[in-house]
Order: C-alpha cells, then sequence, then structure tokens
C-alpha cells in the first residue's frame, strides 16, 4: 500500500477541537485499523503548525521548535496505511509554508496527499472569531473588529489573519493548487437546528473512520459565549492585561472563566451580525459556493451550507415587556458593544464564584504542602541528631527524590551550616 496522508488544514470554529481530542484519545485503536494519527501530546499538531510557519503564539513559539519536522518524520515511519494530520491554523500557511509541508510529508516521493477543509458560513464565523480575538486577549470593539475586516486593504493584523484563515478559495488555492479534485474534500458545517450528531457523520467519512467503534467522550470542544460574557472577558482584557502575563491568562481567564464557567450560561442572546453587513457577507458566501462546486471537489455534506440564514429569517422573539401598543416588544440585535449591564453584572457573579471556588482549592493545597513540609523538616532534624540511624538515610532519599523534597533539604542545610 501507498502511504496516505490526510492534511486538514482548517477552518478555525468547525469543530476541529472535538475532531483532534477524538482522534488522539483513540490513537491505539485507529492504529490498529490502519490510520496513525501522530501525537505524543494533545497539543503535538498545534506546535507543528506554529513551526512550520514561525507564527508567534504568546511564548509557545520556543517550545513549538522542531515540532514540524518531528511530525513529518513520524508521518514518514509509517510505511503503508493512513495518516492524519489536523490543526485549524494550519488555514493561515503562505505558498512557501505549503511547499515545505508537502514535500516533508513525501509529495515528491510518491506519498499519495489529500486536503481537507472543514467549513461553516461566513455568518456565523465572523462573530465566532471576533469571540475568539477576545479570549485570546484582544480589547477591540465588536465594531471595530468589523470594521477592520471589511476594509478592502486589509492593512490590520486583524484581518490579515481573518481572510487567512477563512476565504476558503484561497485556501484551497495555497494548499491544493497542484492535487487532482478528487483528492480535495470540503466538509461543511451543517446549518443551525440540524442534527448534532451530523457533523461528526460528516468528519467520519471524510477521515475514513466508519465502523470503528471510537471513544467519543472526551469533549475538549471550543464552546461559544453569549454578548454579555463576551463583553465581560473583553473588559477584564481591558483591565487586567498589562498585570496578566499569558501563562497565567490561559488557565484563568480562557480556561476557568470562558471555557469552563461562561459558556455553560446558555440563556444569553448570541453573537450576530448586524444587519447593514447581512448582505455584504451573503454576497461572498454566495461567490464562495459557486467556486468550490465549479472546481469539482469532494464535498462531504452540501455546498448550501456555506449560504448562511439571517436572524432576520425567523420569527422574531418577542421580549418580556410590552410595547407601546400593549403588543410583545421585539428584542432589537444584542449589540456586544452596548451591553445589557444586568447581565454583564450576573455573569460576573459567576465568574467571581469560579475564582473563588479556584481560590479556596488553591489555599487548601498550598496548606496541605506546608503541612508535608514541616513534617518532613521534623523528620529530618530527628534523623540528624542520630547520624547512623537508618530512618536518616531513609528521610534523606525520600526528600531526595522529590522537588519539594529536595527544596527542603536545600533550605534545612543552610540552616545547620552544611
Amino acid at each position: 500500500m501507498t502511504r496516505r496522508i490526510l492534511l486538514h488544514v482548517g477552518t478555525p470554529k468547525t469543530g476541529t477541537s472535538y475532531l483532534q481530542d477524538v482522534l488522539f484519545h483513540n490513537r491505539p485503536l485507529l492504529r490498529e485499523a490502519g490510520i496513525a494519527y501522530p501525537a505524543d501530546r494533545f497539543d503535538a499538531h498545534f506546535l507543528a503548525a506554529l513551526d512550520l510557519m514561525q507564527l508567534p503564539w504568546g511564548g509557545l513559539e520556543q517550545e513549538a521548535v522542531g515540532a514540524w519536522d518531528r511530525l513529518a518524520g513520524e508521518a514518514a515511519e509509517t510505511t503503508d496505511g493512513t495518516v492524519v494530520i489536523s490543526h485549524e491554523i494550519l488555514a493561515r500557511a503562505g505558498r512557501a509554508h505549503v511547499d515545505r509541508a508537502l514535500r516533508s510529508l513525501g509529495r515528491d516521493e510518491g506519498a499519495e496527499i489529500h486536503v481537507l477543509v472543514s467549513a461553516r458560513d461566513l455568518t456565523r464565523q465572523i462573530p465566532a472569531e471576533w469571540q475568539e480575538n477576545v479570549k485570546h486577549r484582544a480589547e477591540l470593539g465588536y465594531r471595530q473588529f468589523l470594521e477592520q475586516i471589511t476594509d478592502p486593504e486589509r492593512r490590520s493584523r486583524i484581518a490579515s489573519w481573518f481572510w487567512g484563515v477563512q476565504e476558503l478559495p484561497d485556501i484551497l488555492d495555497r494548499w491544493a493548487a497542484d492535487l487532482p479534485p478528487e483528492r480535495v474534500h470540503v466538509v461543511t458545517v451543517p446549518p443551525p437546528g440540524s442534527d448534532p450528531g451530523l457533523l461528526w457523520q460528516r468528519f467520519t467519512e471524510a477521515f475514513g473512520l466508519g465502523g470503528l467503534a471510537l471513544d467519543l467522550g472526551n469533549d475538549r470542544s471550543n464552546p461559544s459565549l453569549g454578548v454579555p460574557e463576551t463583553a465581560l472577558v473583553r473588559r477584564i482584557n481591558r483591565s487586567m492585561n498589562a498585570q496578566l502575563p499569558p501563562p497565567d491568562y490561559r488557565p484563568l481567564v480562557r480556561e476557568l472563566l470562558a471555557h469552563q464557567t461562561l459558556s455553560q450560561r446558555r440563556g444569553s442572546p448570541r453573537l450576530s451580525l448586524p444587519a447593514d453587513l447581512r448582505g455584504w457577507v451573503h454576497e461572498r458566501e454566495e461567490q464562495w459556493a459557486a467556486e468550490l462546486d465549479k472546481r469539482g471537489y469532494d464535498v462531504v455534506g452540501d455546498l448550501a451550507d456555506l449560504r448562511g440564514t439571517d436572524p432576520s429569517d425567523t420569527p422574531a422573539t418577542p421580549d418580556t415587556a410590552s410595547g407601546t401598543d400593549g403588543a410583545p416588544a421585539v428584542r432589537s440585535w444584542p449589540d456586544p458593544d452596548q451591553p445589557d449591564e444586568a447581565a454583564v453584572a450576573a455573569a460576573a457573579v459567576d465568574a467571581i464564584g469560579s475564582l473563588l471556588t479556584e481560590a479556596a482549592a488553591a489555599r487548601h493545597e498550598v496548606e496541605r504542602l506546608r503541612a508535608a513540609l514541616a513534617g518532613a523538616e521534623h523528620e529530618l532534624e530527628q534523623a540528624y541528631e542520630h547520624p547512623g540511624h537508618p530512618l536518616r538515610v531513609k528521610t534523606v532519599r525520600v526528600l531526595e527524590a522529590h522537588r519539594s523534597g529536595r527544596l527542603a533539604l536545600r533550605v534545612y542545610r543552610w540552616v545547620r551550616g552544611r
């Protein structure tokens, strides 16, 4: 058999985190089925993508040095069967990066390379991308974001990144220009209201996972936030960015607050496009769908899914208050730059509760470690009084086996002047 490479290169916010989590946790079963997902840690393909494109990413790029060559080397060890590589930021790769990637994966040695792109309508992608910016410390407002991405010159960093990872025809021009259309696969994200399992069924078909008893329970999804919750995170960024370094921001703000706490508030209004931008967006959705159809790629799903639905096309949800004529008042478009302050305050209370719980757990752990250190110091002191006693030898060996123990030994020896 010829080595077959399935190279999944994006796009963001299309179920990629869940897909990668399932692939990572099912590596042994996949290997038995002749499918390799080479990764020694869950973010191995992310680090490889950073390394391939030499992208700055809050200090993680230093950890990523050499990661692409390691990944390509592991893929090369698979002499037959299928290798899957997947990360959504690969959509941003320039032509030189793409050429390096394909060469390192064996293009010139006859490897059968397939490119897969998972795609969602621009109507949902635009608000989702702004929210991702906010969850990565951005302070700019929604209207500022929209102004930048609609700038025809695309001069800002925000606009350059957005279109780099979202403009489907261009992504496929870069990644699949030299591939026959039957080796280019577009997986469309189903429209709102679809069966929740439909996207996974499409992934299963595209990646050849049918018939495998995969464990689907490990959900490392990237959940979305409502309007007031996103507004709260943006305010936290404006207040704390200068004080909170990246190694602390990710676990505390992005994971604990955004993903684990605020995303659970399901009753908040969702981010959407303002009315004045919908026509501009729908025009591009139509152009993209028509262009992909013309190219004859293998479509898993339906290109009609790339045409977003206006919120105005569905019946408006009445508010609980009544209008001046006694009829139910219709909710206006929820502007994340001017959110409902009561809703933001309610989200903030939930956020504070989550932080207090985390602080209490950390405090208890510190107390436990202090007690353990005090006990170790006492045992060491007792052993010192009896130099040849086996307890002393045992205690020293135990302490030297652990980082906190070695620290206790250093402190003890310094105090004793040894």
